[in-house]
């Protein structure tokens, strides 16, 4: 155990970094922050409790704090921790008591908040078509309620839990503590109860702030699309055809009242709009408001002729727009449109390479003032619609409801294929590498190599930053557009209902949602993303070492309806400590985890041969992927396979067309979805690399070590984590002797070696 000191602000730890340890607040505040929602931690709270594996939520210093820290992975841990310790012991179970009743008490607030605004938001609309059609007014189409529904819990919390939580803090605690503390048992089986309580509560906490995120612009939202909007209209109708409008008034109040009672709106926000409603002149302003409702009616998506608004805001003239518009109506109007004849082929070839041309111009100028852009524009260079009758009433009526909520597909590393290009135009990313397995820079030596470009305009061209979001169009994104599809023979870049196999919600592939898949595979595979940086400290005695870093990859949704992911690179340029790019659909009805775990494995071999170099496959250098290839070349006269595994990995070869890569990702498949539970799926020979070079987590080798099949292996590759850690540890020991400090990083290489 170690003691830390933290200050006002600083991030303790953030959702979806791993758990190394555990946080005892001996002083201060720690705020344990969710999207909106927040608990307050102090003195006794343990941080890192609710978590199993993965933080949950952000923890962030509230007052100046002292915290104590120790590794705490699993029970034995905690039981190791509690023995002997009767003080600790009810400091522990104490905590775990108040803080599951905390995040309880929290849980049923939001509970309420997200009943309530599904009602109000339900009873406001219906109250809107009633007064329509009282006052013989025309409503306004208001798409958002048609895809408006109730919430459904995935982690939910029960009322007996509720219950039993209140009587227990409230009545019964000091009796229950004296209880638990009998027995060591009792102690840590009543923390890891609450402990799962608490992690179920969090999950619930943060459905819950999705759900509420995601429907808040209903009622209110800066684009005014909303039915604080639809009130406000209606009251300026019916005061032009004369009636009273006293109770639309107070109902356009109570949106407001109820916003500011929700607490999830930007206070500004509500403030803003409801000065809007309090500043206007119904005498004076009857011309704007029928032009604000005209406007209005036009964005209504199944009455708007979704191509002539991307073509004309492309900067298309006219005959160029009926060029297009023909092959896209031709392909419409194909008996099948997945036909692999002569015809089919020619227009969706086509379609193909006018799609990316109009996909520039309408980057280029959307980049340039973001204000100009409508939702079908978002639709279209977010999920590469572009035509009404190509996906349908309902699925367009979708799309346009989500382009109010794109926030969920991003992520401080997830992008969607609009907010990646501006990431390269902007160049806070480089442009990918193209099929060639060759970048920016090395593409524009290549054109001045053959006399295409000067020497002087190759800085001009690298700087450009039209010319680098066209590189990664034409070269990255066209070709993975593609290859995410499936369906390369039939592929077509404009989305189309046929590969819509269920609803759009159902399909989006979020940010949470491939966080969690991401995650799924971090808890059992822990070094998957760590890389090897350089480290030192001249002045303090180290030279030049090397230290374990985690890097996560970024991940680009592709605007397609598709059934594959791929691994594009292993890293982003020459550097090794650059995050690798993972490429997904941004719609999707296959098993995401299978996605996942399916890239990773690709990246798993290709880092390696990275890492190696010229050596990938030379045995005589240790490595996964040399080692591999040796176990697959030689497998016949290997006597330690028995004859059915040789046939069994001879058919595995045959189905991946003797690709050494794609045997090792099936083999990896296996090793993290069933060998993690200690059930069987590989042989002797595959099993022992993989030990080695893709290990499970401790907790894991723990369970496993017991058997036979991996006792020697794993007890082989604890001995050697053994002795690099008693090397860091010994040269962490002098380099502090000579005034160094072990920063987070230095100490995350520690933890590295003891996972």
């Amino acid at each position: 155990m170690k003691v830390i000191k933290v200050q006002n602000g600083q991030v303790i730890a953030r959702k979806n970094d791993k758990v190394k340890y555990w946080y005892l607040v001996q002083e201060g505040t720690v705020i344990q922050k969710f999207d909106f929602s927040e608990v307050r931690l102090e003195k006794n709270a343990i941080i890192g409790i609710l978590e199993k594996d993965i933080f949950l939520c952000d923890y962030i210093v509230g007052e100046d704090a002292t915290l104590a820290a120790f590794v705490c992975e699993s029970t034995k841990d905690l039981m190791n921790i509690l023995t002997g310790q009767e003080r600790i012991r009810n400091i522990f179970l104490r905590t775990a008591i108040e803080q599951r009743h905390n995040l309880l008490t929290l849980y049923s607030d939001l509970y309420s908040k997200a009943r309530q605004f599904h009602m109000f938001v339900e009873n406001t609309y219906n109250d809107y078509v009633t007064f329509c059609s009282k006052y013989k007014v025309e409503g306004q189409s208001f798409p958002g309620m048609e895809h408006f529904n109730p919430l459904v819990m995935q982690h939910k919390a029960e009322a007996w839990e509720v219950n039993n939580s209140m009587s227990l803090v409230k009545t019964y605690m000091q009796e229950y503590l004296q209880l638990m503390e009998k027995d060591d048992g009792l102690t840590v089986g009543a923390i890891m109860e609450a402990a799962a309580q608490m992690r179920r509560f969090a999950q619930g906490i943060r459905e819950m702030e999705s759900y509420l995120s995601y429907n808040k612009d209903i009622l209110l939202t800066e684009s005014r699309n909303d039915l604080f909007k639809l009130y406000f209209d209606l009251s300026i109708q019916m005061y032009g055809k004369k009636y009273e409008i006293t109770e639309v008034k107070e109902k356009i109040n109570l949106i407001i009242k109820f916003a500011e009672k929700l607490n999830v709106y930007d206070e500004k926000l509500v403030q803003r709009r409801l000065k809007e409603f309090n500043a206007y002149d119904y005498a004076g302003d009857q011309a704007e408001a029928v032009e604000s409702g005209t406007a209005r009616a036009e964005m209504d998506i199944t009455s708007v002729d979704a191509l002539n608004h991307i073509l004309k805001y492309a900067g298309y003239e006219y005959d160029e727009m009926e060029n297009i518009s023909e092959r896209i109506i031709a392909y419409r109007n194909l008996p099948d449109m997945l036909s692999s004849d002569k015809d089919a082929y020619s227009l969706r070839r086509s379609i193909t390479t006018v799609f990316y041309e109009i996909y520039y111009k309408v980057f280029m100028k959307a980049v340039k003032d973001e204000s100009t852009l409508t939702p079908v524009l978002e639709m279209f260079l977010n999920f590469g619609f572009m035509d009404l009758s190509y996906v349908g009433e309902e699925h367009a009526k979708a799309l346009y409801a989500l382009c109010a909520h794109l926030d969920i597909c991003s992520s401080d590393h997830i992008y969607t294929i609009y907010e990646w290009l501006k990431c390269i135009y902007r160049g806070e990313k480089e442009p990918s590498k193209n099929q060639f397995d060759m970048s920016y820079s090395a593409h524009l030596a290549d054109l001045y190599k053959n006399g295409k470009i000067t020497k002087e305009q190759i800085p001009e061209y690298f700087e450009n930053h039209s010319m680098r979001v066209q590189f990664e169009i034409q070269n990255m994104f066209a070709t993975v557009n593609k290859t995410t599809y499936g369906k390369i023979s039939t592929f077509c870049p404009v989305l189309c209902e046929n590969d819509l196999l269920n609803s759009i919600d159902k399909m989006l592939v979020t940010a949470e949602k491939l966080e969690e898949a991401l995650n799924e595979v971090r808890k059992l595979d822990y070094s998957i993303f760590y890389r090897e940086v350089p480290f030192s400290d001249p002045a303090k005695g180290i030279n030049s070492d090397r230290i374990m870093k985690e890097i996560l990859p970024d991940i680009v949704l592709m605007p397609n309806a598709g059934t594959k992911a791929m691994m594009w690179q292993e890293i982003s340029g020459v550097k090794s400590d650059t995050p690798a790019r993972f490429m997904f659909p941004v719609f999707t009805a296959v098993d995401l985890n299978e996605l996942m775990l399916e890239t990773i494995g690709r990246y798993r071999w290709e880092m390696c041969r990275r890492l190696e170099g010229v050596h990938w496959n030379d045995v005589r250098e240790k490595s996964l992927t040399a080692e591999y290839c040796t176990y697959i070349q030689f497998y016949r006269n290997n006597r330690d396979l028995s004859t059915e595994a040789k046939e069994k990995l001879k058919a595995t070869l045959a189905q991946a067309k003797n690709n050494y890569r794609e045997v090792f990702v099936k083999d990896y498949i296996n090793w993290i979805k069933f060998e993690s539970k200690g059930s069987f799926r590989l042989n002797k020979i595959a099993r022992d690399i993989l030990v080695r070079y893709c290990p499970f987590i401790k907790t894991v080798r723990d369970e496993l070590k017991a058997n036979p099949l991996y006792q020697t292996s794993i007890t082989k590759f604890e001995a050697d984590n053994a002795k690099k850690l008693q090397r860091y540890n010994g040269l962490y020991n002098k380099y502090t002797q000579a005034g160094g400090e072990i920063t987070e990083e230095l100490n995350d290489n520690l933890l590295f070696y003891q996972m």
